[in-house]
């Protein structure tokens, strides 16, 4: 039982993360549904069915485990947020190795997240209009 809390937990933790993140800039959505959504499978199926079935974020969710696919879309918004924290930082009053070691670590994740597949478009059906954008 102690299991199933702590999965719930997490999983609902992450739920309002994302829907903060869809209010406040540069906090992501999809990264904490996806959490959401995993963490769901242990603990909370009926949360994980609703996000998987969600008009908007579903497509993104089943993407990703299907295929391990982002959208260029996501890619786009995502190496721009990462940009605009370097510069936030680099004109900050943070210490030096906070304004190295962030940069390097976002670096790497750009990386990362541009070697992820996109999902293919389905015949008459653009990328965007397909994820619920």
């Amino acid at each position: 039982m102690l299991k199933i809390i702590a999965w719930r937990l997490l999983a609902i933790s992450s739920v309002v993360l994302g829907g903060i993140g869809v209010v406040i800039p540069g906090l992501p959505t999809v990264p904490f549904l996806l959490l959401a959504a995993w963490a769901g499978t242990h603990g909370w199926p009926r949360l994980e069915a609703w996000l998987l079935g969600h008009p908007k974020y579903g497509p993104s969710i089943r993407e990703w485990r299907e295929h391990g696919a982002v959208s260029r879309r996501a890619k786009i918004a995502a190496s721009v947020m990462m940009l605009l924290s370097v510069m936030m930082i680099a004109i900050s009053a943070a210490h030096v190795a906070l304004k190295l070691g962030v940069p390097a670590i976002l670096m790497v994740t750009a990386a990362w997240l541009w070697t992820r597949p996109e999902p293919e478009a389905k015949q008459g059906q653009p990328e965007d209009r397909r994820a619920g954008r």
